[in-house]
């Protein structure tokens, strides 16, 4: 006999005892402010452990193999690859779930809606890209496999800014934001699939789609169990994504690209097509604190530790084309790419950008865009691999232009922030204008 999920007794104060905390902390970590802070923490404790007298420490760390002996399987890793390979599947699973979910019943639904925003996030990759391409094109090619590198926008950081410091901008706003970085992050899950992959081993590709079809199978024909049950997806659903995930690994594909698939494989509607939370929804839900507060953020730890090496480190940086092709990318291209695409469609009769947001609410949106984090330190690793000088440069550079777009997107959306808000308590005061407040007025 089964029980259902465990809900906190009548009158329970959540809070006391461990379940009530369990649920607290979990509410926390889902906020998309404590997600983003997290992961500027842990990359500056890996920035200051890195370049600490006992920096040795913390690349020894990164370095050390965990090998899981399984016969045919080339399961030994570092402790740096565990976290970018396998504790980052769990961040694209969550991606999967909301790529879905908005392909279903979300913005992306509905083509007139989605048009603008998609082709604002393929700007927003092109120009980045033609950038580096242009600063690094007379390298030799050494250092063109990093032309992904600026393309990206970390949606965790990107919404947590916005959050901080545009509570007030109309909502279309961050709606676009979250549309155009969530397609984004489709583009760049098809680039690591199809440009980092080498040495394909067809065999172990055919033999991961056998676990994928059942976990789509069980996961589509048992939904009401897995909704209900909150061990069912640990017992069942769990170690057919782990066989998934070694599979994929060893067929020579990007083993985060599991966590996509099975995340298209969980249904957004209900099978009854009755209202309400649909599995995929609950299942984001459930597993948004475990990648926000613990997967993404060792993957941060171990991917974001550079020893910069003083002065005369930052001086080699510097003059690294990697470093300039990065940082310009993000800061200037991205804004660039998602503004110039984003005009040159509304100038037709078919696309139109919503009456509620301004063109200058949406440059400092496509400042804030330049944020790219947790897929750029990832693209730079499968770039340039983990012994390369230009990774080390590509994380500097990385940090450097992420902080620079967060920084020149809040200083410009922060007046535009106070006068939305400013708008809204007059409009609360005086909704006709006429300095008395609707309420009291008589038909």
């Amino acid at each position: 006999m089964t029980t259902p999920e465990p809900t906190p007794p009548r009158g329970t104060i959540l809070g006391r005892g461990s379940y009530g905390e369990s649920l607290r902390i979990g509410e926390i970590l889902r906020k998309e402010t404590i997600g983003g802070l997290i992961l500027i923490v842990a990359a500056a404790a890996a920035i200051i452990w890195a370049n600490s007298p006992w920096g040795s420490g913390y690349f020894a760390l990164r370095d050390f193999h965990l090998a899981i002996p399984l016969p045919g399987l080339d399961l030994d890793l570092s402790v740096g690859h565990w976290a970018s390979d396998g504790l980052l599947a769990v961040f694209f699973f969550l991606t999967g779930l909301e790529l879905k979910k908005e392909f279903v019943i979300g913005d992306l639904k509905d083509f007139s809606r989605a048009i603008v925003p998609v082709t604002a996030a393929f700007g927003g990759v092109v120009v980045p890209a033609l950038i580096y391409v242009a600063l690094n094109i007379g390298t030799g090619g050494s250092t063109l496999h990093g032309w992904a590198i600026p393309t990206a926008t970390d949606i965790a950081f990107a919404v947590a800014v916005l959050a901080v410091i545009g509570s007030s901008l109309p909502a279309p706003l961050r709606l676009f934001l979250l549309t155009l970085a969530v397609v984004d992050d489709l583009i760049a899950i098809v680039i690591i699939a199809f440009v980092y992959t080498d040495d394909l081993k067809p065999v172990f590709l055919g033999l991961f789609l056998i676990p994928l079809l059942v976990f789509f199978f069980v996961a589509q024909r048992f939904q009401k169990l897995f909704a209900t049950r909150s061990w069912a997806a640990w017992v069942i659903l769990l170690p057919l994504g782990l066989v998934s995930w070694t599979l994929l690994h060893e067929s020579g594909v990007h083993a985060t690209i599991a966590g996509v698939l099975l995340g298209f494989a969980v249904p957004v509607l209900r099978r009854d097509k009755a209202e309400g939370t649909g599995l995929s929804e609950r299942m984001e839900h459930r597993f948004r604190p475990l990648s926000s507060g613990i997967c993404v953020p060792l993957f941060a730890f171990f991917s974001a530790g550079v020893a910069l090496g003083g002065a005369a480190g930052i001086g080699k940086a510097l003059q690294d084309p990697v470093v300039w092709g990065i940082v310009i990318g993000l800061v200037l291209g991205k804004p660039i790419g998602i503004m110039g695409s984003t005009w040159l469609l509304t100038r037709t009769r078919h696309a139109n950008l919503d009456p509620s947001v301004r063109w200058g609410d949406l440059l400092g949106m496509t400042l804030v865009a330049g944020i790219g984090f947790t897929v750029s330190l990832l693209v730079s690793e499968l770039s340039f691999g983990l012994e390369s000088p230009h990774y080390e440069h590509a994380k500097v550079a990385i940090l450097t232009g992420s902080l620079l777009a967060a920084v020149l997107g809040a200083i410009w959306l922060a007046p535009r922030n106070k006068y939305y808000r400013q708008l809204a308590e007059q409009e609360r005061r005086d909704d006709d204008g006429d300095g008395i407040p609707d309420v009291y007025q008589q038909d």
